[in-house]
């Protein structure tokens, strides 16, 4: 093998490439490669970091889950409870009026007996004066009549 010129030459333009590569390239070369590196970790890391807060994001839904079901089961027995509030309510209202219907009704009543009772006595006056008439054969003057009536309704 012989050392000639071209292969000095090469050595030197090695040299040269080298000396220019690492003078002009390496730094951005390395801090690309840096970059690149810090961006897939900061990548992973979020990656990460988006796992624990979804796994986060879904144990508070989880419990807002268990809270909407704990206060839809209040909503519902606060709702059975008013229900039955609102039937025993009821049930007192439909008695209470019951009861004032059927005292209005013996109230009624008792007007109707009063009515008829002094519907009935007049009728009876009217039957003894008349029956007295007859018995007496002769006529009593409306006055006296109307007196007699008073007098034996007064009595009965």
């Amino acid at each position: 093998m012989s050392i000639n010129l071209t292969l000095f030459f090469e050595v030197i333009a090695f040299l040269a490439f080298i000396y220019s590569f690492k003078r002009f390239l390496w730094k951005p070369v390395l801090n690309a490669l840096d970059a690149r590196d810090k961006k897939i970790a900061d990548g992973l890391a979020a990656a990460e970091q988006g796992k624990q807060d979804l796994a986060q994001a879904e144990q508070r839904s989880d419990e807002i889950l268990r809270e909407a079901k704990q206060h839809a089961q209040e909503i519902i027995v606060q709702a059975d409870k008013r229900a039955a509030q609102l039937i025993d309510e009821a049930k007192t209202n439909a008695q209470a009026e019951g009861g004032r219907l059927i005292a209005g009704a013996k109230a009624e009543i008792e007007q109707e007996m009063f009515r008829a009772r002094e519907a009935l006595r007049i009728q009876v006056a009217q039957l003894a004066v008349a029956g007295a008439e007859n018995i007496l054969k002769r006529e009593v003057d409306p006055k006296a009549h109307a007196e007699m009536l008073s007098a034996l309704q007064a009595q009965l």
